[in-house]
């Protein structure tokens, strides 16, 4: 083998992400050589690759790919390699390891057509060329309906199957065969890949012929013989349930460059952000779904960034994990969105209030935010997904309490108000196009009991299918109102009330002492929460009114604003007595003590509010686990299955996507299946909002986070629309 230097300076490197995109090297004879652009997304399986994408920001993700066939002496030159590379570029990189058929999701998401694994390899003299001719023969065979994967098979019938769906090249003609049992969605996802082998593999120059199992033509069976019985399909790799994927342990790295050790810091996630160091480097083992991180300190010593790939395999061969374990190494402000997921709440740079310029990464890891403006909620779906709001809210509201099982009407003069110990049911209609539409949102008080938290899913199931069934539900947990329902209240804030009822008689009563949290929206609706009345609880940037049983205040911090300080001013006249006006350093003593002595609060200006990149889930509890598959890269329409369940995860907000087609069991799961989600989530997430939506009812709020929404897609037939396509070109 010819030895190579961790610090050595390839001459391929001089090109390395000079420009945004993605560039292939292959390793051969432990050399670099570049993988045409057109060819971009072909792996031979007996070799090794180095890939790095570069984005517009710019950023750099460097990844090794290993195929199964590779030798010993590839996989090493493949992690030099990527080391020179990280090391040539200051360390900027984030380093991914990838291997055959276990490929990360960022990766995959740049070969959105999917990825082709080709038997053979260098050392079998086969090699990337840009090929028209009329003699290519082989058989791809497709499998997956998202992670798109297309396997070089034996070109005979012993390949097929009834379930899957096969791409018989044989070059100026490229056959898609669909067996008999393969799905209409996984049809689809194979004629974008022979779509992509014609204008790519062929620059066009090749005809796509759609075939069925039993109707091949004479050209067909020319190469394959006439068509036997076939096997039934073959079953997916079994899915991970999602519960033991995300547990974790986070460890230090202490002398990397030297006997590396590693010290627990924390045996289970979620983790804190306060536990990484600047100064140091550390593993985060996600061994339970076959994955490690190495996060670099930006103070941690030159060495010890440098060797965090031969860490992680060291750290890999101590654990006695799989070698195929993937790695990946970022440096700080780098973080993936896996690797954040395990920390609570995790705050990015410019969430912050510090000076420092955000490290941004790429083109899906910062969504601009959009500055809220009603009047164009429906023109300007982006800006009303980003901010929750289906409409300005001036449609009609109706609310009803559940009481023993049934749901009661609320008086309309208190609307707005919620008690901590009821449940309510509120139903909002409003038009578009001329069409009623419905929300209905199912407020969950934290103090009501476990038969009312029944009552009010099934009231809810109830009151959608006395209307066809057509509502969006909303499940919402106290203090975590959405923006859209805070809004529906006419000017007034929304009211939280800790505990208590509106029921007539009812036995709850609220506290002697209360201290309502007053805060403006993006969308300028106003939400009045009660909180438990300590001194921690105050906030510089907001209004609060405080309530004793012998005075009222209503105190202003430095950044609050007019309008929160007329909505406290409104609060304080429903709990009744002679307001006093207090600025926020100026309290009297009886302020303090009615708050139990003064104590830290927040003081620090307003954490910048950064939308965080969607993820887009297609679901399944059909085996009574939760499994969940991500969408790669930037998801579109198309991505969602209409015989499936899907979940769109906004970080403050979960959307549950029901296809027509989904079965019923799903159908009628759906809400568990968000909750399941939302309970698995490593960053400790609870109580945020659950929308349940169904195929063709989509509100602006969710068709928002999709580029070029097109409300007559599930008009058309989308098997039938792409071999339309095939038809024009």
């Amino acid at each position: 083998m010819q030895v190579l230097s961790t610090m050595a300076c390839h001459k391929e490197f001089e090109t390395a992400g000079k420009k945004p995109g993605l560039q292939v090297w292959r390793i051969e004879k432990m050399d670099l050589k570049p993988v045409p652009a057109q060819l971009h997304g072909n792996f031979f399986i007996g070799d090794a690759y180095i890939v790095l994408y570069t984005t517009p920001a710019p950023s750099y993700n460097v990844h090794s790919w290993i195929g199964d066939e590779a030798s010993q002496d590839e996989r090493g030159a493949a992690a030099i390699f990527m080391t020179q590379l990280d090391d040539f570029m200051h360390g900027a990189p984030r380093q991914f390891t990838e291997f055959q058929n276990q490929e990360s999701v960022t990766f995959l998401g740049y070969f959105k057509s999917g990825i082709k694994y080709k038997k053979g390899g260098v050392a079998s003299g086969f090699h990337h060329v840009e090929t028209n001719e009329a003699n290519v023969k082989r058989l791809l065979h497709v499998k997956g309906r998202r992670l798109i994967k297309a396997t070089e098979v034996d070109l005979s019938w012993a390949s097929f199957n009834k379930g899957d769906c096969f791409i018989i090249d044989l070059g100026k003609d490229i056959y898609h065969w669909s067996g008999s049992e393969s799905n209409r969605f996984e049809r689809v996802k194979t004629t974008e890949l022979a779509i992509d082998i014609r204008d790519n593999e062929r620059k066009g120059r090749a005809e796509i012929h759609m075939i069925e199992e039993g109707r091949e033509p004479e050209a067909v069976t020319n190469v394959l013989g006439p068509l036997p019985n076939l096997s039934p399909g073959s079953a997916d790799d079994e899915a991970v349930d999602i519960k033991n994927k995300n547990q974790a342990s986070l460890y230090l790295v202490s002398d990397a460059a030297g006997s590396m050790k590693t010290s627990v810091v924390a045996e289970k996630n979620p983790f804190k952000q306060s536990m990484l160091s600047q100064n140091d480097c550390y593993i985060l083992d996600n061994g339970a779904d076959n994955k490690i991180f190495v996060w670099k300190g930006q103070n941690a010593s030159a060495e010890e960034r440098r060797a965090a790939l031969t860490v992680a395999n060291k750290f890999i061969q101590e654990k006695n994990y799989p070698k195929n374990t993937q790695v990946q190494v970022m440096p700080a402000g780098a973080e993936t969105t896996l690797f954040k997921q395990f920390f609570f709440n995790w705050l990015d740079k410019d969430e912050t209030t510090g000076p420092t310029q955000p490290h941004t990464i790429g083109r899906i890891a910062k969504v601009k935010q959009i500055p809220f403006d009603p009047s164009t909620l429906h023109s300007n779906t982006v800006m009303a997904a980003q901010h929750g709001m289906v409409d300005d809210g001036s449609g009609k509201v109706q609310i009803w309490r559940v009481e023993k099982g049934e749901k009661v009407p609320v008086d309309p003069s208190t609307y707005g108000q919620f008690f901590g110990g009821d449940c309510y049911l509120v139903l909002y209609s409003y038009k578009v196009g001329g069409k009623e539409k419905h929300i209905i949102y199912t407020w969950q008080g934290q103090k009501c009991s476990q038969d009312e938290l029944g009552a009010s899913a099934f009231l809810t199931v109830k009151l959608d299918d006395s209307m066809g069934g057509a509502a969006t539900q909303v499940r919402v947990t106290q203090g975590q109102e959405p923006p859209h329902l805070v809004s529906l209240f006419k000017g007034k804030p929304l009211i939280v009330h800790l505990g208590g009822t509106s029921r007539k008689g009812g036995e709850s009563k609220p506290g002697k002492t209360r201290l309502f949290h007053i805060r403006q929206s993006s969308t300028k609706a106003m939400r009045a929460v009660e909180v438990e009345p300590s001194a921690p609880a105050l906030n510089t940037n907001d209004a609060f009114a405080l309530k004793t049983p012998d005075s009222l205040f209503l105190w202003k911090g430095k950044g609050s604003s007019p309008e929160e300080v007329a909505a406290a001013k409104y609060v304080a006249s429903l709990l009744g007595g002679t307001v006093t006006e207090v600025e926020e350093t100026k309290e009297p003593a009886g302020f303090w003590t009615a708050l139990g002595g003064k104590k830290d609060y927040q003081t620090s200006k307003t954490l910048q509010k950064v939308v965080k990149p969607p993820r887009l889930f297609a679901c399944s509890n059909k085996t009574g686990r939760l499994i969940a598959e991500e969408v790669p890269s930037e998801f579109t329409q198309l991505d969602l299955a209409p015989d499936d369940v899907m979940i769109l995860d906004t970080s403050d907000q979960i959307f549950v996507w029901v296809g027509r087609d989904a079965n019923e069991t799903e159908k009628t799961g759906a809400p568990k299946i968000a909750q399941d989600y939302v309970k698995s989530d490593p960053s400790g997430r609870s109580g945020i909002p659950i929308s349940t939506i169904k195929q063709g009812q989509e509100p602006p709020s969710f068709t928002g986070w999709f580029q070029a929404w097109d409300g007559l897609m599930w008009d058309k037939d989308p098997l039938q629309a792409i071999q339309e396509r095939i038809k024009k070109a």
